[in-house]
């Protein structure tokens, strides 16, 4: 099944560019002109990842990524911001609110394609009937953004479900501090490695005894068990 990606951008030109793009690259690409109508788009049947304009018609992108990280459903939901002003102000209001990307405009429909790419494979976020992952006594669904143990509900943050959703997304490969970071914290974002211990320590606590699965590599990073 082909990741869905919901495009948000007043710009008709523009807009028409970036879908015949993301389609080509063989993505099912659906598109918004309003931060509204963007909202009403995820809220009817989220996409795997979001590009979202700054600079809106009726509200600003900023608060269309606020709300959406308001609703536990779409805390993991990937985001890629656009916007025409290159201000470094910009880029850290989005990546506050949730951002995992940011491309200013004018930009080649090339290397958004490239990013768009790069945040899906970073997230391990599954498309359709796949957001739904089993190891063991645990179960993770992206879509309701629920953890599961032995049957039972685990209240987690949404850094705490995309550190578990992207190591339980590759079992048995060991993940380096820093990849860790880059994947859910984002390269832009200067945080320390330490960051990710106390993170995981956390983590393990709230899982029990299915946080034994999470796994220390001495002097390399983590993996979740097979």
């Amino acid at each position: 099944m082909s990741e869905r990606i919901l495009v948000v951008d007043d710009e008709p030109d523009l807009l028409e560019l970036v879908r015949i793009n993301l389609s080509q690259a063989g993505f099912e690409v659906e598109t918004a002109e309003t931060g509204q109508a963007g909202l009403a788009a995820v809220r009817e049947q989220a996409p795997d990842l979001l590009v979202l304009d700054l600079m809106l018609p009726d509200i600003p992108g900023t608060e269309v990524c606020r709300q959406l990280r308001a609703d536990p459903r779409f805390e993991s939901l990937p985001v890629v911001m656009l916007t025409a002003r290159s201000e470094e102000v910009d880029r850290v209001v989005g990546f506050e609110l949730g951002a995992d990307d940011y491309v200013a405009k004018p930009f080649s429909p090339r290397e958004l394609t490239l990013r768009v790419r790069a945040i899906l494979r970073r997230s391990g976020r599954p498309a359709g009937p796949a957001a739904v992952i089993r190891e063991g006594p645990l179960q993770l669904d992206a879509d309701r953004h629920r953890c599961l143990v032995n049957g039972h509900p685990i209240d987690l943050t949404a850094k705490e479900f995309k550190l578990l959703s992207t190591m339980m997304g590759r079992p048995g490969h060991v993940m380096s501090r820093q990849r860790l970071l880059d994947t859910v914290w984002g390269s832009e974002i200067t945080v320390t490695e330490r960051t990710i211990d106390t993170h995981l320590k956390r983590l393990r606590e709230k899982l029990g005894e299915a946080g034994d699965m999470i796994e220390t590599v001495r002097g390399v990073g983590y993996r979740f068990a097979e």
